[in-house]
């Protein structure tokens, strides 16, 4: 690791956001293993312009992101491009954990931490309005499609210190979580670290 990348550590359940330049490198490691997160990218000249899994997967031909892979926006804009996957397992698929999920799917009756909420006000911070948070980017987030087409959370395959960097393809407002559902999480909920270089 060289001494220009600026390190951040993301406690669990929370979220922070960034605005890179076209160039400019993001690495996110899973600090303890078996974490998972959300990252959420949009065009810095654009605020509607937000990331898009039907557009990344249309110009990449396939669900299965992993180093070389881009992620486009919903005008079809190259935002990020994986340069490194150590793990090679994520997820565009499903929607950020929100506190709606909480209360349909877990029974919730009060505020809970969530990727949506974490993402919104990450960006918000750059004028980004919620409404332009989709699908994110679920980095380690191991998912298993059954021959019926059911989806299956299962544990991040992801060990300590693993990780993967991105190449902002041109200005981007960032956001990323380190994800608030236990059930996507080995049971746990850890930090994970995003380090900033370029």
């Amino acid at each position: 690791m060289t001494s220009d990348w600026r390190a951040t550590l993301i406690p669990p359940r929370s979220g922070r956001g960034w605005r890179l330049r076209a160039g400019q490198l993001l690495r996110i490691t899973d600090v303890e293993g078996s974490q998972s997160g959300d990252l959420f990218a949009v065009a810095a000249d654009d605020l509607d312009d937000g990331q898009s899994s039907g557009r990344t997967f249309d110009m990449g031909g396939t669900i299965r992101l992993t180093t070389g892979s881009v992620l486009y926006s919903r005008r079809s804009r190259p935002l990020l491009r994986i340069l490194d996957d150590q793990v090679g397992v994520h997820d565009m698929l499903y929607a950020p954990c929100s506190q709606e999920m909480f209360e349909l799917q877990y029974g919730v009756t009060g505020p809970h931490p969530n990727c949506f909420d974490n993402l919104a006000a990450a960006l918000a911070a750059f004028g980004v309005p919620p409404s332009a948070v989709t699908i994110a980017f679920n980095f380690f987030m191991h998912v298993v499609i059954g021959p019926d087409g059911r989806l299956k959370i299962e544990a991040p395959v992801s060990a300590a210190g693993q990780h993967m960097t991105f190449a902002a393809e041109r200005d981007v407002f960032i956001a990323v979580t380190s994800c608030a559902t236990l059930s996507a999480n080995a049971g746990g909920a850890r930090p994970v670290r995003v380090e900033v270089a370029g």
